[in-house]
């Protein structure tokens, strides 16, 4: 990916007219393992006011997703009442490989102090097995205080981005 490519990603509030590409999405067996194809995501956050949905743009395309989850969503990562938990992050099979999960985590911090001014953590389990994934939050900033947690898909690090 170049640099000029690179500096075209965005993050921002999943719009109706995001949909038809996030219905679009492709993941491999082994990352539905870890996450989930966004849709079934997206409607949970039509559920509940505290889940907030982004996609991740390169230019105009949509090329990956996540949630925001508030409120009680990080009650079980963190004692932090002022945190958000980040989860269902996922980039089209077809995107993957370029460099937009590692861009659009190093703008997390940016995106939630602009749109959640109260939020000062932002929490995330990430299976032990993932390691990519792992290297990537860690690079961007994310730091492991050794919590460990069960999940579906095996143990999970909990990682944590101070804001």
């Amino acid at each position: 990916m170049t640099k000029s490519t690179t500096e075209q990603v965005k993050l921002v509030r999943t719009q109706g007219f995001h949909l038809e590409a996030l219905r679009g999405f492709t993941l491999s067996d082994p990352q539905l393992k870890y996450t989930s194809l966004p849709m079934p995501a997206f409607e949970q956050c039509m559920r509940d006011p505290d889940r907030h949905p982004v996609v991740i743009l390169s230019g105009e395309k949509v090329v990956g997703f996540f949630v925001l989850h508030s409120g009680e969503g990080a009650k079980d990562f963190t004692s932090n009442k002022r945190a958000m938990l980040l989860r269902a992050l996922c980039i089209d099979e077809k995107e993957q490989g370029k460099g937009y999960g590692k861009q659009a985590m190093s703008l997390v911090r940016g995106y939630v102090k602009t749109n959640f001014p109260h939020i000062d953590e932002v929490v995330l389990g990430v299976n032990e097995q993932n390691n990519v994934a792992r290297a990537i939050y860690l690079e961007q900033g994310y730091v492991d205080l050794n919590k460990k947690m069960e999940s579906r898909s095996g143990l999970m690090s909990i990682l944590h981005l101070f804001l």
